[in-house]
C-alpha cells in the first residue's frame, strides 16, 4: 500500500481549535459496515448504539503539562521542552527546540526561583534529549504549575486554563501521556453513568500516548513504516471484565485508537486479553486481523496518518476516504477537538 492512498482533502476552516461548550455535544457519525448506511446524530446519542452486555475499553491515561519554557544557563537563551517520556527516577526523554543551543552538558531553568531545572546529559535517536530533572519539591506539583499543556501543532494557539480541563477525559487517572486519547473527551460522567446503568461494562486500560502519534508517516509504502514504542497496562481485573464480555457474547467496543492498539497489543491469538504491564510498536493498518474489538468510537484522523490507517482496517480504506469526504461537506470538525464516528 502506499501512503497516497489514505490522502484527503481537507478544509482548513474544519480542523477544531477549540472544543465544543459541551463534551457530548459534539456530532456523531454513526457507519454501518454490513449495510453501508450513515446516520448524523450527537454524541449524547451514543447510548443508542451500546446494548446491555457490551463493553467500552476507555484509556484512562492523563496528559501531563509536558511542555516547559526555561532560559538557558549562562547565555539566558530562551528554549523550550516537550516531555516524551520518564526513562527513570528524574531521568526523561525529551523533544527540545532550538536544538542547536543545547548541548551535553547544558543547564536549563524553568523558574525564576531556581525550583525546577535541567541538565542535557546526552543525545538520542530522532533528535531528543536525555535530561535530569533537578528541583525542590513534588516534581509532578512544579509541572502542574509551570508546565503547559501540549496541545498538538495543528490547534494554532497557546493552551489556556480551558485546555487543563477539556483536554483530559473525565475518568483520567495514570499520568503519563503528551497526549490526549482523543475519542474519550466527548464522554461526560452522566453519560458513562447511563451506560452502566444500561448494563454496558466498562473496562479501564492504559495506554500513555507519545510523541509519535503526531509524527508523519514518510515511507512511501506504508508496510515499511516503524511504530515508535508506547507503554501500556492492563490489570487482572479489567482484562476480566472484557474477556467476560467478550464470552457472553458482548461486543467489545473500543473508545479510541489507543485503546485498540492496547487490547490488541495485549491478546493472545484466541481474543483473550492478558493482564500486564508492556511495551508496543504495533501497528494496525488494512489486512491487520482484529482479534479482540469489534467496534470503534473514534475521532477524525490526519490525511495519510497511522490512525486513518487503523480505522480503515476496521472496515475499508475506500470507504471510508467516502465518509471522510461525506464529513467534510457536511462541515464535521476534525481531528482532537472534533467531532467523533462510531464504526458499528
Amino acid at each position: 500500500m502506499h501512503i497516497e492512498d489514505f490522502d484527503y482533502d481537507l478544509p482548513e476552516e474544519l480542523i477544531a481549535q477549540h472544543p465544543t461548550d459541551k463534551r457530548d455535544a459534539s456530532r456523531l457519525l454513526v457507519i454501518d459496515r454490513d449495510t453501508g448506511e450513515l446516520e448524523h446524530r450527537n454524541f449524547y446519542n451514543i447510548l443508542d448504539y451500546l446494548n446491555s452486555g457490551d463493553c467500552l475499553v476507555m484509556n484512562n491515561s492523563k496528559v501531563i503539562p509536558a511542555r516547559l519554557f526555561g532560559t538557558k544557563e549562562i547565555t539566558g537563551a530562551k528554549v523550550e521542552f516537550l516531555l516524551i517520556k520518564r526513562i527513570k527516577n528524574d531521568i526523561w526523554e525529551a523533544m527540545v527546540r532550538p536544538g542547536k543551543k543545547l548541548h551535553v552538558g547544558d543547564r536549563v531553568s524553568f523558574s525564576e526561583d531556581g525550583s525546577l531545572s535541567a541538565k542535557i546529559m546526552e543525545h538520542s535517536e530522532g533528535g531528543t534529549r536525555i535530561v535530569r530533572f533537578e528541583y525542590e519539591g513534588d516534581f509532578h506539583e512544579l509541572l502542574e504549575r509551570i508546565g503547559k499543556i501540549p496541545l498538538p501543532p495543528y490547534i494554532e494557539r497557546e493552551s489556556d486554563e480551558e485546555d487543563k480541563e477539556r483536554y483530559q477525559t473525565v475518568y483520567c487517572k495514570e499520568e503519563g501521556s503528551v497526549a490526549a486519547p482523543t475519542a474519550g473527551l466527548h464522554f461526560t460522567e452522566e453519560l458513562i453513568e447511563k451506560a452502566l446503568e444500561k448494563g454496558v461494562r466498562i473496562a479501564y486500560v492504559t495506554l500513555h500516548v507519545g510523541i509519535g502519534t503526531f509524527r508523519p508517516v514518510k515511507c512511501e509504502n506504508v508496510e515499511e513504516h516503524k511504530m515508535h514504542f508506547e507503554e501500556y497496562e492492563i490489570d487482572e481485573e479489567n482484562a476480566a471484565i472484557i474477556n467476560a464480555a467478550k464470552k457472553a457474547g458482548g461486543r467489545i467496543v473500543s473508545v479510541g485508537t489507543t485503546s485498540t492498539r492496547t487490547v490488541e497489543s495485549a491478546a493472545a491469538p484466541d481474543g483473550t486479553v492478558i493482564a500486564g504491564r508492556g511495551s508496543t510498536d504495533i501497528f494496525i493498518y488494512p489486512g491487520y486481523r482484529f482479534k479482540v474489538i469489534d467496534r470503534l468510537i473514534t475521532n477524525f484522523h490526519l490525511p495519510k496518518s497511522t490512525l486513518l490507517m487503523l480505522v480503515s482496517a476496521l472496515y475499508n480504506r475506500e470507504k471510508i476516504l467516502e465518509i471522510y469526504k461525506e464529513a467534510v461537506e457536511q462541515r464535521y470538525r476534525f481531528f482532537s477537538y472534533g467531532d467523533a464516528m462510531l464504526i458499528k
